[in-house]
């Protein structure tokens, strides 16, 4: 089976038990204060998931763009991947745990969709804590399906709890589907707790009971949910047989790019085998990165920070397998033909992909040169005496100049130094500390922030759109935006400076239009009437065939999920408070609501 078959079996399953199918929403975040990509088909649904409608219905199935790299340094074995599919069902109050594992039961074993045998599969649940009580609902759940009992495992909460995505929000516990690779047990206890090999998990349905407080509590939710995700890389390379997600056809045209230009073959070794392997996820997750539409490009900060890192990270590894300079943008290219007819923003947006990483290559070539002469100066001041080269100054070079830490120890050694990487990983931590506390501030509200103040710097960036498009030209479109109960932010493609009498303009037209304290008109309707009545779609790829669509009298209409005033005449007086450049063709507007 391949990939793409794999993704339109999923679909077509659930559509035939009553799913909407709806499309990947971005995997940068809108308003999410907790993480900078979308690492679960979760967070887009947050809201729904706290009760509010969402337009398609009460039962959704799709396949969501996701990236994680908390575990980026376990790339380059047999299934980790940064950037990865996540196949998910949804029940939004609807159906629950009997439901949800009868269906996965059906999907894994049946001979009209995987036909896995049922031999070979393995299940772990909730054990139970001081949280939440042990989910014998599903267990017996899995035997009524005629699963032997010596395949279900009770396993704790790091096992098997699912949630939230950030530090409070829906929550529960979960059951995890495990296929057994045919492997010797690690040991007498071994289990899908394992790490050994022998099981590998491929689907995992979380029963969304609760909400985590920002205390701590797990209180029950109101609307109990059903979210699912199954991992289409780990999938199929059960359903090929393959050893690792890398072998599988999602990667083989990647790999094969690759071997074309290394000087070094493809499983001649586990250090040539691991950096081909970091080279395919790094690039892979690039182009997904630059190729969406909020305009992320590579930074010291934010998504930019991490764009970087793995940009830099895949050079540096092609350098070990002889990959020669300037290659990034051919080894993109098969990525973006690999995935086209999935993701046709992909091929939209080829040229600003290569153009992006061939713009950080050139900018990485300098600052290796930069950082052999920092280190050089380093080495001078620390004279002949010092034979350690301490973590903070490993850190200066990595942070401040871009130069890895493994460059840094490689020439250390060849100079009759070692590196404090104890200290470097101290300094990075405290480096990480700073950023998360400095995003949370910036970010400070999220989906689930509904709060009076909030939703009406929300229904404002409505009319600061609306003037921006009036005053600037039509070609302006919303590149991202977060919204605190103190401020809006907005961010939108333009190719200069916003001069002060422009500024002026927009501001005097939003307040204009306040004073008139329109109605602000909510419609549900399909996708397509919503275009055909003059709606802008902003991040389209986010909506499914059902859409809301609000109307703010002839100024300004949108589509929008998030909430709004009933009034324009509830926002106050608009005050822009700033107009900077965000990135490259990308402007942000910082504006206040006062009384």
């Amino acid at each position: 089976m391949k990939a793409n078959e794999l993704r339109d079996k999923f679909l077509s399953f659930f559509r035939e038990k009553g799913h909407a199918v709806i499309p990947s929403a971005s995997i940068i975040p809108e308003n999410d204060p907790t993480v900078l990509f979308t690492t679960a088909g979760m967070h887009p649904l947050v809201p729904y998931l706290l009760g509010a409608k969402h337009p398609e219905g009460k039962r959704l199935a799709n396949v969501q763009k996701c990236i994680r790299t908390g575990d980026i340094d376990e790339v380059g074995d047999s299934t980790h991947c940064t950037f990865f599919e996540m196949l998910g069902n949804w029940s939004l109050g609807d159906y629950f745990k009997e439901e949800a594992i009868a269906w996965s039961w059906e999907f894994l074993t049946s001979e009209k969709w995987l036909n896995i045998p049922k031999e070979r599969l393995y299940f772990s649940v909730f054990a139970g804590d001081e949280d939440a009580p042990r989910d014998m609902e599903s267990y017996n759940y899995w035997l009524s399906h005629g699963v032997e009992k010596d395949h279900i495992f009770f396993l704790p909460k790091k096992n098997n709890w699912w949630g939230p995505a950030g530090a409070t929000g829906p929550c529960g516990p979960d059951t995890e589907m495990f296929y057994d690779t045919g492997k010797e047990k690690c040991s007498p206890d071994c289990s899908p707790a394992c790490n050994c090999g022998k099981f590998v998990e491929i689907w995992n349905d979380v029963f969304m009971e609760y909400n985590k407080t920002a205390d701590g509590k797990y209180e029950p939710l109101a609307q109990k949910n059903v979210d699912t995700g199954m991992g289409l890389d780990r999938t199929i390379a059960v359903l090929q047989g393959v050893d690792s997600v890398y072998d599988t056809d999602l990667y083989r045209d990647i790999m094969n790019k690759i071997r074309r230009i290394a000087d070094k073959e493809y499983g001649q070794d586990e250090e040539t085998t691991r950096a081909y392997r970091i080279v395919a996820d790094h690039i892979r997750t690039s182009v997904f990165i630059l190729g969406d539409q909020k305009g992320v490009t590579p930074s010291n900060v934010d998504q930019g920070y991490v764009l970087r890192r793995l940009i830099r990270r895949a050079i540096r590894f092609g350098l070990q397998i002889g990959i020669p300079e300037g290659s990034t943008p051919e080894i993109a290219q098969a990525v973006i033909d690999q995935y086209k007819g999935v993701y046709p923003e992909l091929a939209k947006n080829a040229a600003f992909i290569k153009q992006e990483l061939s713009l950080e290559e050139e900018r990485f070539q300098r600052t290796i040169k930069q950082g052999l002469r920092e280190f050089g100066k380093l080495i001078n001041r620390l004279g002949k005496d010092v034979k350690v080269i301490d973590g903070p100054s490993a850190f200066r070079l990595y942070d401040t100049f871009g130069f890895p830490l493994e460059f840094t120890q490689e020439l250390a050694s060849e100079n009759g130094y070692t590196v404090d990487v104890e200290g470097f990983e101290k300094s990075f931590r405290h480096h990480q500390e700073i950023s998360q506390a400095g995003a949370a501030q910036r970010f400070k509200g999220g989906l689930a922030d509904h709060s009076e103040e909030t939703t009406k710097l929300h229904t404002a960036t409505h009319l600061l759109h609306a003037a921006l498009r009036k005053v600037l030209g039509e070609e302006v479109a919303q590149k991202g935006s977060n919204i605190t109960a103190e401020r809006l932010r907005f961010d939108f493609s333009f190719s200069r400076k916003v001069n002060k009498e422009e500024l002026k303009e927009i501001e005097n037209l939003v307040n204009e239009f306040i004073e008139k304290d329109a109605e602000v008109i909510c419609e549900e309707m399909p996708l397509e009437k919503a275009k055909e009545s003059g709606a802008i779609g902003l991040f389209e790829s986010k909506y499914g065939n059902m859409v809301k669509v609000y109307t703010i009298g002839d100024f300004s209409k949108e589509l929008c999920g998030g909430p709004h005033v009933a009034r324009t005449g509830e926002l106050g007086r608009f005050k822009i408070k700033k107009e900077e450049s965000s990135s490259a063709g990308v402007r942000r507007i910082k504006a206040v609501l006062t009384e």
